[in-house]
């Protein structure tokens, strides 16, 4: 396997930086997750890499060898997108033996029936080698998908949102099935989602994007616990962040224009002696926790109660905050 590295790199559409001035680099062996909202960067920043796009400026690396110049193929890289991306004509078999055919391969036949074998057996599809493409869910035809790339067995693996077509209850199996498989091969593995879920409980490093730029890298809870701006705050963290003006509680620190609070954050009062008076206008019931949607001087604020909490729409309470986050008005953190 082999780190990846992007060295001052920018990616223009006309008037529009797609990705600007990115310096990043993801170890060897890690699983990276870039994070950000819909036109923040994130397919770009992996097509970068991939080859498929060329940069405008700056210089791309992969196990320390400049790569900038090099196609997809030569540059040992295996992609993994949205959709599919199966032939529905053939079999599974058929399907992840496809790209070990490919001529600059020159794979043996035993061989590639032993790296399938091994391969399915991991996805744990083992069982539909020989049904068509067509004939599986969606679940089984993203595992494929994924074999596919895996089969090749190159420096770096690249997927580009490949769980965010299926459910809920498939996307929940498939993040514990790619952790458990990354955990095996030991890979490097570039990720990109808009999905903080994925990058909480997959991800080895997370980088967040924000309009072309990293605005942080680090470790999902080192992220979660210390973003640098509200922007990186609000892209972890489920419930999302309450940000809420500073002076809603008392006075902050100087600069600071904007409180943050995890919901976690926020202690609750139902005898609405200590803190800021609030009224509950949602209970959210969801069998491990309750979430408490209050009004606290006409600003929205979600926090978490006891999952048997007798409280309902319309009680009043009081709130305080409890190790907040503090951010000054252009968003960056108040330290």
């Amino acid at each position: 396997m082999a780190e990846v590295a992007l060295k001052g790199v920018t990616k223009r559409f006309g008037a529009v930086s797609a990705v600007a001035g990115m310096d990043l680099t993801v170890p060897d062996g890690a699983f990276m997750v870039v994070l950000g909202p819909t036109g923040a960067g994130k397919t770009t920043t992996l097509r970068l890499v991939a080859g498929l796009e060329r940069p405008d400026a700056g210089e791309v690396f992969i196990g320390g060898r400049r790569v900038t110049d090099e196609t997809p193929a030569e540059r040992d890289v295996a992609m993994v997108f949205q959709q599919y991306s199966l032939y529905p004509h053939l079999t599974v078999r058929e399907n992840l033996a496809f790209p070990l055919k490919s001529p600059l391969l020159r794979t043996p036949p035993a061989e590639i029936a032993r790296i399938v074998g091994e391969t399915a057996e991991m996805l744990r599809i083992g069982h539909k080698l020989d049904n068509r493409a067509t004939r599986l869910s969606g679940g089984e035809m993203q595992r494929v998908s994924i074999g596919r790339a895996l089969v090749r067995r190159p420096a770096v693996y690249l997927m580009d949102e490949p769980l965010s077509s299926l459910d809920a209850k498939l996307r929940a199996d498939l993040r514990v099935e790619l952790k458990r498989i990354h955990a095996e091969i030991a890979a490097t593995l570039i990720y990109v989602t808009h999905d903080q879920t994925e990058a909480m409980t997959m991800a080895t490093h997370v980088g967040v994007l924000e309009a072309g730029r990293l605005a942080q890298v680090g470790g999902p809870r080192e992220i979660y616990e210390n973003p640098v701006s509200a922007h990186v705050a609000a892209r972890l963290g489920q419930p999302r962040i309450n940000l809420l003006p500073a002076t809603l509680f008392g006075h902050g620190p100087d600069r600071a224009a904007t409180i943050g609070l995890r919901p976690e954050h926020v202690a609750l009062d139902p005898g609405g002696a200590e803190g800021a008076p609030a009224v509950v206008t949602r209970v959210e019931r969801l069998g491990d926790q309750t979430r408490l949607h209050l009004d606290v001087a006409g600003h929205a604020l979600v926090t978490l109660t006891d999952p048997h909490t007798d409280l309902k729409t319309g009680r009043a309470v009081a709130v305080r905050p409890r190790d907040p986050l503090w951010f000054d008005a252009a968003g960056a953190r108040v330290t």
